[in-house]
C-alpha cells in the first residue's frame, strides 16, 4: 500500500511519551508505525490509535538489527515510503558503579543509543529519498545527573552527540534533531495493566519555574514543529524541554 500521507516510525511508541508523539502525528493526518518490544502495550496502542489514523504495531528490540530492518521494511511495506523517525525507546537502570554489571551496561546503551544508530541506518535511504526528518529523545540527564546513574547518562549523552553527527552526514537531504526532556509525568499513558493515576503535588509543580511538571503532549507538540516544514532550517540541535529545571540553582 502506497500512502500519500507522510509516515512516521516511532520507536518506543507504545506508552509514555512514544505514544503521546504518535497520537500527535495520527492528529496530523499521518501514518505511524509504532516499534516497541512490549506485544501487550504495543497492540493495546495500536487499538486505542486506530480510531485516529493508519497505525500499524511492529513488536521490535531496537538493540537488535535483524528486528529494526524488519520493522523499517513493515513500515515501507505497509505504507509504502518513509518520512520521519523518532527513536524515542529507552530504558533506566539505577546501580552504585560497583554494582552495574557490564551486561547492564552494554544492555542500557544498546537499547538508547545503538538501538538508535540501527534504527538510523536502516531508514536513512527511505529518509533521503522523501527529504525527511529524525527526532531523537534524549533527557536532562544527558546535561546533569542523579547519583548511580552512569548507564543511563551515558547513553543520553551519547544520544545527543549522535544528532549532531547524523545531521552532517546526512544534511541536507534530512534533518536530525533531538529534545532533552525533564520531569514528564506519564502515568496516564501506559498500558492498563500498569496505568496510574496523577500523583502529583503542588510542591512537585512549584519547583519548576515553568509552574508545573511536564506532560508527553509537551514533547509531542515539540517533535511536530521540528518535522515539520517550518522547522527547515533547524537541523542539529537539541531542545532542552524541563521547565526550566536546568537552569535553577537548588541547595537542600
Amino acid at each position: 500500500m502506497t500512502s500519500l500521507a507522510k509516515v512516521a516510525f516511532v520507536t518506543g511508541g507504545a506508552q509514555g511519551i512514544g505514544r503521546a508523539i504518535a497520537e500527535r502525528f495520527l492528529q496530523d493526518d499521518l501514518c505511524v508505525l509504532i516499534a516497541d518490544s512490549d506485544a501487550e502495550a504495543g497492540q493495546d496502542a495500536a487499538a486505542r490509535l486506530a480510531d485516529i489514523g493508519p497505525v500499524h504495531f511492529v513488536q521490535t528490540d531496537v538493540a537488535d538489527e535483524a528486528q529494526v530492518r524488519q520493522a523499517v521494511q513493515a513500515a515501507i511495506d505497509a505504507f509504502g515510503h518513509l518520512d520521519i523517525l523518532v527513536n524515542n525507546a529507552g530504558i533506566g537502570h539505577t546501580a552504585p558503579i560497583a554494582e552495574l554489571s557490564l551486561a547492564d551496561w552494554n544492555r542500557v546503551l544498546g537499547v538508547n543509543l545503538t538501538g538508535a544508530f540501527l534504527c538510523a541506518r536502516h531508514a536513512a535511504l527511505y529518509l533521503q529519498a522523501s527529504g525527511g526528518a529524525i527526532v531523537n529523545i534524549a533527557s536532562t540527564r544527558a546535561l546533569m545527573s542523579e547519583p548511580h546513574s552512569e548507564a543511563y547518562a551515558a547513553s543520553k549523552g551519547g544520544l545527543v552527540a549522535l544528532t549532531h553527527a547524523l545531521a552532517v552526514s546526512l544534511g541536507p537531504k534530512v534533518r536530525v534533531n533531538c529534545i532533552s526532556p525533564g520531569w514528564i509525568d506519564v502515568s496516564a499513558w501506559k498500558k492498563p495493566a500498569t496505568a496510574k493515576p496523577v500523583l502529583l503535588t503542588e510542591a512537585d509543580h512549584r519547583q519548576h519555574p515553568a509552574g508545573r511538571v511536564g506532560t508527553p503532549e509537551d514533547v509531542a507538540a515539540l517533535v511536530a514543529y521540528l518535522v515539520s516544514p517550518e522547522a527547515g532550517f533547524i537541523t542539529g540541535a537539541n531542545f532542552v524541554v524541563d521547565g526550566g529545571m536546568t537552569h535553577k540553582m537548588i541547595y537542600v
